[in-house]
C-alpha cells in the first residue's frame, strides 16, 4: 500500500492549469524526487498536498485516508511534515527556540528532543543561537529539523540544497538518507540535478501542469521528453 497516493489531482488559478490530473504514489522508506521547470507545478503540488491549497479534482490519500479538504493543520498531524522554498525561521529566537514553537506537551522533553535534532546535523553548538545570527545554510538546516520535531511518517522538501554550502549540504543529504533508513518517506523539489539523481531512487518529471515523466533516476535523465522539457530542441 502506498504511503500517499495523489489521483488525477487538478489545480487551477483562474483561466492557468497549474497542475493537471498528476498522480504519483510513494511507498514507505523511499526518497522521490519531483523536478522540472520553473513554473511546472512543482510546489503548487506540494500545497495540494498538504492543504494550503483547495484542489479542483481528484483525490489525495495518505495511508489509505482521504486528506484533500483538510487544513494544513490537521494534514500536518496525520504525520506529513514540510519545508518551503523560502525560509521561515524565527531570527529573534535561538535555534532551539525555533524547534520548540512547533510542540506541544512537556517543556523538559521538547528541549532534549529539540537538542537530539540539532546533533542530527550537527548543529548543536549553535543550540543557543539567535536564528538570524546563523548563515544561510544552517538557517535550512533549522527549518529542516523543526519538521523533524513532529516525527512526521512522510516529509516533503521543497529545494533543500538552493543556497547551501556544499559541507552544510552534504550534511543535509546524510541526514535525508539516515531519515529513509528509518523507514520515513521522503518526496524533495530541487533543481540541482547532482542532489536528485544521487539521492533519489524514484523521480516524477512535471512540466506546465503534466507529469511526463516518472522511473529512476538513470532512466530519467534519457528520456527525450524531460531533455526536450528542460533544454527545448
Amino acid at each position: 500500500m502506498a504511503v500517499l497516493a495523489v489521483d488525477g489531482v487538478k489545480k487551477r488559478f483562474g483561466g492557468v492549469t497549474a497542475v493537471n490530473g498528476v498522480s504519483i504514489a510513494l511507498e514507505a522508506g523511499r526518497i522521490y524526487g519531483l523536478i522540472g521547470p520553473n513554473g511546472s507545478g512543482k510546489t503548487t503540488l506540494f500545497n495540494c498536498i498538504t492543504g494550503l491549497e483547495r484542489i479542483d479534482a481528484g483525490r489525495v490519500r495518505f495511508k489509505d485516508e482521504r486528506i484533500d479538504g483538510l487544513k494544513p493543520s490537521q494534514v500536518a498531524r496525520r504525520g506529513i511534515g514540510r519545508t518551503f522554498q523560502m525560509i521561515r525561521v524565527f531570527p529573534e529566537l535561538t535555534a532551539l527556540e525555533n524547534l520548540l514553537v512547533v510542540t506541544r506537551g512537556p517543556r523538559p522533553q521538547a528541549e532534549r528532543r529539540g537538542r537530539e535534532l540539532l546533533q542530527f546535523v550537527k548543529l548543536a553548538g549553535l543550540a543557543d543561537e539567535y536564528a538570524g545570527n546563523l548563515s544561510y545554510g544552517q538557517q535550512k538546516l533549522v527549518e529542516f529539523v523543526r519538521v523533524l520535531m513532529t516525527d512526521p511518517t512522510l516529509i516533503l522538501l521543497d529545494e533543500p540544497a538552493a543556497g547551501v554550502n556544499r559541507t552544510l549540504l552534504n550534511d543535509l543529504l546524510a541526514a535525508v538518507a539516515r531519515l529513509r533508513d528509518e523507514g520515513r518517506t521522503i518526496l524533495l523539489v530541487e533543481h540541482d540535478m547532482k542532489v536528485v539523481m544521487g539521492l533519489c531512487e524514484t523521480v516524477f518529471v512535471l512540466d506546465h501542469g503534466d507529469k511526463i515523466a516518472e522511473g529512476p533516476p538513470g532512466i530519467i535523465q534519457a528520456d527525450e521528453r524531460v531533455i526536450e522539457a528542460y533544454f527545448g530542441r
